[in-house]
């Protein structure tokens, strides 16, 4: 069939892309190898946020006394349960996107797509049978998925990736997680959460390493107040797959160890899905593993687009998403408001949560900046405190010179949902004595803002 976008994945680029084409009126197709609504929906941000709430249930429970509750009998995670449920939650996610692409009259075509000509995408279905396929614009939009290195093959048993944390089927006793990104810490978390005894191995000098240098710090003493063992500056330099567990060669400050534990959960990085594409064939110019595109997300040859994870920004779903709306309405004719890549926010829903939008402290000054930097601690806040949770700050960056905001950096609880107000800031250029002739409402986590931006004034 002739359509006027084919959309290759339904991540949130290509379902969002496909949303937004529909919508204006164009005749889509999208081609899934896998589940609607990619990685993400189905084995990464939404199954994990859902695991984090079970873990976060029963930490509750477990410190239920501190809020005045007391009950008899013995409090313990189910883990068959937490992951039924898991997946529950991903799909009806799932079934969501299904429905939406139905009323919008968007047709799905499963299997592998691989572009074989100019405006001509070849799917290649489970029992073998080929399918073409045409349109005037196709768009790759087909993530990642984890990172393997030599040294530590997943294996899907004693070596874990984060698909296989989504589904144990019962709880090690211990658990060796290599690498402190997102993926690292939210899982980290989770495990350590639910009893397991957690070592978390970073090569890098702090853990979260994008995170600003405070906010690392405040995120490692929560893990060791947990029971954790953090392990920052160590590199791993062999793992060894045992008959009751694993072994994992490490050096670090102070100088080699072996440690062990039930499993070792990998979670270092992803890899871009540019495998099989028809791109060399084609001539899309691909550089370090990442599809070259403009800031309209067009690829080196007329026609074709690409988005998310295999370009070279953030890989992130918001990110994603918001380089298919640009892209789908510059194919429609449209002057899109290009993406922003200074102020993608970020957060990673650990218990304390970290939220962080636009430069760090150390990233302003390197780049030439006079800063003012104010901050606020939530053991201050009524609502932390009522909460029971006062761990974490807030820290606001700005420019001393024109006092606009340069980057917010926030740990503590539920502070995820206080990103939209610096987002938007920075956004807009919005500067200090804006923000702090706004009322805020209180009692809430978000007065933190206003209450570090007096601070500098």
């Amino acid at each position: 069939m002739k359509y006027d976008i084919v959309i290759i994945g339904s991540g949130p680029g290509g379902h969002v892309a496909a949303f937004k084409a529909a919508k204006k009126g164009k005749k889509v197709a999208v081609v899934e190898r896998a589940e609607l609504g990619g990685v993400c929906l189905n084995w990464g941000c939404i199954p994990t946020k859902a695991m984090l709430k079970s873990a976060q249930v029963y930490h509750y429970m477990e410190s239920a006394a501190a809020y005045g509750i007391d009950f008899e009998g013995t409090v313990r995670p189910s883990l068959d349960k937490i992951v039924a449920r898991s997946r529950g939650v991903a799909d009806q996610m799932n079934k969501g996107i299904a429905f939406s692409f139905k009323k919008l009259g968007i047709d799905v075509v499963e299997g592998h797509g691989k572009i074989v000509a100019k405006g001509v995408v070849e799917v290649t279905k489970a029992d073998g049978s080929v399918e073409q396929v045409e349109a005037d614009h196709i768009i790759l939009a087909t993530g990642s998925r984890p990172r393997e290195i030599p040294i530590m093959p997943v294996d899907g048993k004693r070596i874990l990736s984060s698909r296989e944390a989504l589904t144990l089927e019962q709880l090690p006793e211990s658990m060796i997680i290599v690498g402190s990104g997102a993926i690292g810490c939210e899982f980290a978390w989770v495990y350590a959460a639910l009893g397991v005894k957690v070592t978390i191995v970073e090569y890098l000098p702090a853990m979260l390493p994008v995170a600003d240098e405070e906010v690392s710090r405040t995120l490692e003493r929560s893990f060791r107040k947990m029971k954790a063992t953090v392990l920052t500056g160590t590199a791993v330099k062999a793992v060894r797959v045992l008959e009751d567990g694993c072994e994992v060669d490490v050096e670090g400050k102070k100088g080699a160890d072996t440690l062990k534990a039930d499993v070792v959960l990998s979670a270092v990085g992803v890899k871009s899905n540019i495998e099989n594409l028809g791109l060399e064939e084609l001539g899309v110019v691909v550089e370090r593993d990442k599809i070259v595109v403009d800031d309209l997300y067009r690829t080196s040859v007329e026609g074709i687009y690409a988005i998310g994870d295999i370009t070279a920004g953030p890989a992130l779903a918001h990110v994603a998403s918001a380089e298919a709306t640009v892209c789908v309405e510059a194919i429609c004719g449209e002057e899109p408001h290009k993406v922003d890549y200074s102020t993608i926010p970020s957060c990673v829903y650990t218990t304390p949560e970290v939220a962080m939008v636009g430069l760090t402290e150390k990233q302003a000054v390197e780049q030439g900046y006079e800063v003012k930097v104010g901050k606020y601690q939530f053991m201050a806040s009524g609502k932390a405190t009522a909460a029971g949770d006062r761990d974490g700050f807030v820290k606001l960056v700005y420019d001393a010179k024109s006092e606009k905001l340069l980057g917010a950096h926030i740990i503590g609880g539920s502070v995820t949902e206080m990103l939209g107000e610096p987002t938007l800031a920075k956004q807009l250029g919005i500067t200090a004595r804006q923000i702090a002739s706004t009322v805020h409402s209180h009692p809430t986590m978000y007065e933190g803002l206003l209450e570090a931006t007096e601070e500098i004034l």
